[in-house]
């Protein structure tokens, strides 16, 4: 939560920072009970690969509201979000991840959002906290990944700070919106190993997120239950 605190003038640990530091905890537990209500099953592999040093860049693929639950499983400590502005009216899900310190984006602005990811990578390192972004920049339940957005990558060169995957197994054979699909199931969340940027410069940028992408493709499909098909396409 040291973003969202960081720059307060408060001195020692006030009540604004306990909150800060409490809310995210009472969230987490309140929304991984939610998956009793749905009938979802999580099955986590890999929660030591994020036992790095330091400050990191999480990356993952974002199918749909469901993903919070499946964040909630496996989110380290101090560990923040960032998510697109258009979250914050989104009724209870905005305030959730208000509350949650979620740093949002404008992603109309390039200027803006360019001004808000030099300060988070200024703010992870002298913090030490590690940053989730979704890469492809939208939700996407068709099965497949979108192509990946760059910034994440970029952020995490200029910070010279490790990648970490991680990839959740398609939804598609339990929910589907348009043909207003919602059963029980389970779903699959691998975390990989992380993938180290020091020495890397602007660029090498491309190849890095082409790296992720084809990696987490691969691990989409075999958790899927659909070996091979990531592989076609890299």
């Amino acid at each position: 939560m040291g973003i969202v605190w960081g720059n307060s003038c408060c001195q020692g640990r006030t009540r604004c920072q306990q909150l800060a530091h409490l809310l995210p905890r009472i969230i987490k537990t309140v929304v991984k009970s939610f998956k009793y209500f749905f009938g979802l099953r999580f099955e986590v592999k890999g929660l030591e690969n994020f036992e790095v040093e330091g400050p990191a860049i999480i990356v993952s693929n974002h199918q749909s509201i469901l993903d919070m639950m499946g964040l909630m499983e496996v989110l380290p400590d101090g560990c923040v979000q960032v998510g697109k502005k258009e979250l914050m009216y989104a009724g209870t899900v905005g305030l959730i991840t208000y509350l949650g310190g979620v740093i949002f984006i404008n992603r109309k602005s390039t200027t803006s959002a360019k001004m808000v990811m030099a300060e988070v990578a200024k703010t992870m390192t002298a913090d030490k906290v590690k940053v989730w972004v979704y890469p492809e920049g939208t939700r996407n339940c068709t099965g497949d990944l979108l192509p990946f957005k760059k910034g994440a990558f970029h952020l995490a060169v200029q910070a010279q700070v490790p990648v970490i995957p991680v990839v959740y197994s398609s939804f598609t054979t339990f929910y589907n919106p348009k043909k207003n699909l919602f059963t029980s199931g389970k779903i699959k969340v691998e975390v990989l190993p992380p993938i180290e940027t020091k020495g890397l410069t602007s660029d090498d940028v491309s190849d890095l997120t082409d790296r992720c992408y084809n990696l987490m493709r691969e691990t989409l499909f075999r958790l899927s239950g659909r070996p091979g098909e990531g592989k076609d396409s890299s």
